[in-house]
């Protein structure tokens, strides 16, 4: 059986924040800037504290069954809580989505470079 990757995406938005967890995360923005966001095993946290208050977590998971995507969100989902929990970070409005990559459309440069491929 082949192995399925799924990316989570788990988005929140941070709530009653104090002043110095706020201060902490604003130390910190660099390191979870959005354009430095990519899907790791254990999670990589991006938000723009600055901007607005929202979170997002990106999750990279397998699995062997298209079902398994649901085990994987969960997964995520307890992560990232357990994550914001640790520091004590308050947030509501969590809500996890995943996307399954065998079942992702081709974009423009793929099917390009697949029909490259397959002509003689």
């Amino acid at each position: 059986m082949t192995t399925r990757t799924f990316r989570i995406t788990v988005r929140g938005v941070f709530d009653g924040l104090s002043t110095e967890q706020r201060s902490e995360l604003l130390a910190g923005a660099a390191e979870h800037d959005v354009l430095q966001a990519a899907f790791t095993a254990e999670g990589h946290l991006s938000y723009d504290l600055a901007a607005r208050p929202a979170f997002t977590f990106r999750f990279l998971d397998e699995g062997e069954a298209e079902e398994d995507i649901l085990e994987a969100i969960e997964r995520a989902e307890v992560a990232a809580t357990a994550r914001l929990s640790a520091r004590g970070y308050g947030f509501k409005r969590l809500r996890a989505q995943g996307e399954d990559l065998s079942q992702a459309p081709l974009g423009k440069r793929q099917r390009r470079a697949i029909a490259q491929n397959t002509t003689p």
